[in-house]
């Protein structure tokens, strides 16, 4: 599909607004049967939505069978459940304000598992005490930090975690999380033995804290750089997130996962300022802005622009070709980062398969839908 030429058109592209977002629906369904031919069981698959945060790709997930998922925030775990996604979990502990909103879900959303993070026993204890208010049991997973130093607790603390956990009532202990952001060097090899270690730590620490409480647990863990490697190589849940729309980091960075890049940036040249330059209306608002200049946007049709600069609502780009460009052409952009991307922007432009356009709603941008 790669190779065919020119799939990221649109149809009457005069009409297109811009800065805007395109989705490609016939890619996002490949990417989603590419995801599940690389695993055993489907029921392994447990995708994060941060990525996409759109109920229509929620969707697509729900219908290709796939019914557990990953989520960071309160809003994102809300979109899930508005489409009757069985099982959430939210991959952050709740503090604060964000406990009351947690157990509201539960309340509002009753055909939906949701469960969570701890690697705290204050937090936990909150947790449990408010559960035995509203007389419900709360799943929890224990989350490690096996390196990413970001959130969890260390590996070897997390026994000790466990059993004070136990004298928590309103708790059931489901599992362990292990998010691996760290290891995400481009070489396969690299990441096979960096994960290797990892894998053995969740393992011993399963086994070992499934003898304690007398029951199975399940290890979430991973995202899409490692996604393949725990995959083949374990019975862990996997929560890649990224393989939906993919991007240009990843596709340089993983050429071993062969998704399709589903998702582009739309944008038109607003002025030519004179020295070769080209101005267009791509500015940090428009594409994710924290990687370095030059690695935010690839335009797939004008690869050989040069970036510049880059402001709130401008991008400034060298043309050294010998092609002339005229104020209104149309500029496709691959994001190099295409989570944040996604993230500011209220909807997306998705072309179906019959090649008609509709609008898709980023719901879960927000930071609250309704609770």
């Amino acid at each position: 599909m790669e190779q065919e030429q020119a799939w990221y058109l649109l149809p009457d592209g005069a009409s297109i607004e811009t800065p805007s977002l395109i989705f490609y629906e016939q890619r996002l369904k490949a990417n989603i049967s590419l995801l599940k031919s690389m695993i055993d069981r489907i029921d392994r698959l447990r995708p994060h939505v941060k990525t996409h945060k759109c109920r229509q790709i929620t969707k697509l997930l729900l219908l290709a069978g796939i019914n557990k998922f990953k989520c960071a925030t309160i809003a994102e775990a809300e979109m899930l459940a508005m489409d009757q996604a069985p099982d959430v979990l939210l991959a952050y502990q709740p503090v604060g304000e964000n406990i009351s909103r947690f157990f509201k879900l539960k309340r509002q959303y009753p055909d939906t598992a949701f469960s969570c993070l701890v690697d705290h026993p204050t937090i936990a204890e909150q947790l449990s005490a408010k559960a035995i208010i509203e007389d419900v049991k709360v799943d929890v997973y224990i989350d490690l930090n096996v390196g990413m130093n970001r959130t969890g607790k260390l590996p070897d603390q997390a026994f000790d975690l466990v059993e004070s956990l136990q004298h928590f009532t309103g708790l059931r202990i489901k599992g362990l999380h292990a998010y691996d952001g760290h290891i995400h060097d481009g070489a396969m090899e690299v990441r096979q033995a960096k994960s290797a270690a990892v894998i053995k730590c969740l393992v011993d620490l399963q086994k070992k804290l499934e003898a304690r409480l007398g029951y199975e647990i399940i290890v979430v863990a991973g995202g899409t750089p490692t996604f393949p490697i725990y995959a083949s190589k374990t019975s862990f849940e996997c929560s890649p997130g990224t393989f939906i729309l993919w991007d240009k980091g990843y596709q340089d960075a993983y050429t071993e996962q062969p998704f399709y890049t589903a998702a582009l940036v739309a944008s038109r040249v607003v002025s030519l300022p004179g020295n070769g330059l080209v101005c267009a209306d791509l500015g940090h608002k428009a594409v994710a802005a924290e990687k370095e200049l030059k690695n935010r946007v690839f335009f797939i049709n004008a690869p050989l622009l040069d970036v510049q600069s880059q402001s709130e609502e401008h991008l400034v780009l060298r043309n050294t070709t010998p092609k002339a460009y005229l104020p209104g052409d149309m500029l496709y952009g691959l994001p190099y980062h295409v989570c944040p991307t996604v993230a500011l922007y209220e909807q997306a432009i998705c072309l179906k398969e019959d090649q008609f356009l509709e609008y898709w709603e980023i719901i879960s941008r927000k930071r609250k839908i309704t609770i």
